[in-house]
Parts: C-alpha cells; structure tokens; sequence
C-alpha cells in the first residue's frame, strides 16, 4: 500500500505551490511545486466564480478523489500539486479528468509546463 496522501492547508503553501511548474487543462490547473522532502501533497481550491457552495464542494469531491486515485502512482515525489478548478470543470466527464490529470501529471513529470498566465490589465478609474 502506498503512503497516505497529505494535503496542504496552510495558505503560505498554496502561495509557494503557484511559483511552480504550472499545466492547465480544460476542467483544472495544476500547480506542482518541490516541497523539500515532504512527500506527495494534494491542494484543491475552487473560487467562487465557479459557482455555489453545492458546486464547489462537488468539484472538491471529485478532485479528491482523482488525486486519491492517480497521486500515488503519477504524482511527482516531493512535490506539492495543487488543482485549481475551473469554469465548466464540474459538468466534465470524470474519464474526461482522469485522463486530464494523466496527462497534466505526465507533462509535469517531463517537466513542461504551460507558460505563465497572462495578468488582465486592471480597469482604469
């Protein structure tokens, strides 16, 4: 049996998983980051964009699970990965984000990540 999967819960965490290698996918982005020797960990975090509290606990569910499900045996070992959910990611297929995942986790591992997100200009008063 594998190790249990910790999860992150401190924000100064969450913060120093974002200066990490970045992949997005259409249902999540997935943040992973080396955490110096502390094994697998698993973030979730889900905005209120998304949607109602129903919504956003149900794509926690489903993230938790995929982790609980792929981390262990295509996670990169200590590192942190932290899964932002996006807009639509909780009507997707769970195949659908199993195999997002695979493949984020994979490009991770290779080392390729996306480029960073481009900041939208703030409005001017």
């Amino acid at each position: 049996m594998s190790p249990k999967l910790t999860t992150l819960t401190k924000r100064a965490e969450f913060l120093a998983a974002n200066k990490g290698l970045r992949v997005a996918r259409p249902g999540f982005v997935l943040l992973a980051s080396s955490n110096d020797g502390k094994g697998k960990r698993l973030g979730i975090t889900v905005t209120k964009k998304i949607g109602n509290a129903v919504v956003r606990n149900r794509m926690k569910r489903r993230f938790r699970a995929l982790g609980r499900e792929l981390l262990p045996e295509l996670g990169l070992p200590d590192t942190d990965h932290v899964m932002i959910g996006r807009e639509g990611g909780v009507e997707r297929d769970f195949a659908l984000l199993r195999a997002e995942l695979t493949a984020a986790l994979v490009r991770a591992s290779q080392g390729k990540g996306d480029p960073p997100r481009r900041r939208k200009p703030s409005p001017r008063k």
